[in-house]
């Protein structure tokens, strides 16, 4: 089975560790991740920026480790990454800001990759949100 998932909450919100177990088991059950989808405060996962406690799961880190590891394609909406600051080069250079704090494994793109993976997809799971 192919899925899509969105992820719509910070990476310290609970919401966002059990989207990245879900997305562990579906590969681990053999299916496919055609895209993960960071909209909304899961911007926030993708950010090189985050530090998580020493006493708490690292989200961010290890969500870059499962897309990375598994050469999965992590679309970051570029809409709400720049509304909370998170900017890969190229961007940080357009808006003339010192530091980018996105890195491989992501891409930014537009809401329209969303609605591709939805359409690609047999199911679109969404974590989090309001």
């Amino acid at each position: 089975m192919k899925f899509a998932i969105a992820l719509f909450s910070p990476p310290h919100a609970p919401s966002s560790r059990r989207a990245l177990r879900f997305a562990q088991a579906v590969v681990d059950g053999g299916h496919e991740i055609v895209r993960l989808f960071f909209y909304q405060d899961g911007v926030h996962s993708a950010s090189a920026s985050i530090v998580a406690p020493q006493d708490e799961l690292d989200a961010a880190a290890e969500w870059r480790s499962f897309v990375s590891g598994r050469q999965l394609d992590g679309v970051v909406c570029i809409a709400a990454a720049l509304r909370r600051g998170v900017l890969n080069d190229e961007e940080a250079r357009r808006y003339e800001r010192n530091a980018a704090n996105l890195e491989r494994p992501w891409e930014l793109s537009g809401l329209g990759q969303l609605h591709e993976a939805a359409q690609l997809a047999d199911r679109l799971i969404c974590f989090g949100g309001n």
